[in-house]
């Protein structure tokens, strides 16, 4: 059995890197506009035959189970790695064969993107890793078995996965995926992502009508080096 995996945090905390550039508030609305983009799609998998929600967090919760999606609770949350190593001992004891963890700060994410990542052919042990635009980072990672090696988000996590899968003698597909690969983390990220065109997406409609959008691209500008006569 193949299944998705929803790692959701606390968005009371969410995304602190951006702390310079965003309120409190603003950091909140962004995740939880970037959450609604990631779940629109996840809601038109058609390849994914479970769908797992891991948290603790109450918003998130009624969500999963309105979608009638299964919500494994967490106690406390203590780091990404700890939710998703949690979460897939529990899916493999739920017989999941291949779990695939998708983040919730991927605005541009299609159907399409986490279907395709399903439907590899591949058999255990294997991994299945698609980089963060940058490469360093993990932004979607599938395993088989779910808990084959222990995660290790967060910085530089993506080498560390490749040397974890390769350790544990798994095959590995590598998977490149602009909108898979655009993740937001720090105001470097919320600047690339503004080139995009985000005009379908919750995310870049709060971007937009909170001024956001409009005071990011006029910093940006403003860090930009003064031509060169």
């Amino acid at each position: 059995m193949r299944a998705l995996l929803l790692p959701i945090k606390d968005q009371r905390n969410a995304k602190q890197r951006l702390a310079g550039l965003l309120s409190p508030e603003e950091r909140q609305s962004l995740a939880r506009a970037m959450m609604e983009d990631v779940l629109t799609a996840v809601r038109s998998v058609r390849r994914a035959e479970q769908i797992f929600v891991v948290t603790n967090f109450a918003p998130a919760i009624r969500i999963a189970e309105s979608a009638g999606w299964h919500v494994l609770l967490e106690e406390e949350q203590i780091s990404e790695s700890a939710s998703v190593d949690f979460a897939s001992r529990c899916c493999a004891e739920r017989g999941v064969s291949a779990l695939l963890r998708l983040p919730m700060d991927l605005p541009l994410v299609q159907p399409a993107d986490i279907d395709e990542l399903l439907a590899l052919d591949f058999s255990a042990p294997a991994a299945v890793m698609v980089p963060s635009s940058d490469g360093t980072g993990t932004n979607a990672l599938l395993r088989t078995p779910p808990a084959l090696f222990p995660s290790q988000f967060g910085s530089g996590s993506f080498a560390k996965h490749r040397a974890l899968a390769e350790s544990a003698g798994a095959q590995i597909l590598l998977r490149r995926n602009p909108r898979l690969e655009m993740d937001v983390d720090d105001p470097d990220d919320l600047r690339a992502l503004l080139t995009h065109d985000l005009s379908a997406t919750a995310t870049g409609r709060w971007l937009a009508a909170s001024g956001v959008a409009a005071r990011v691209s006029s910093s940006a500008q403003s860090l930009a080096p003064a031509p060169t006569l």
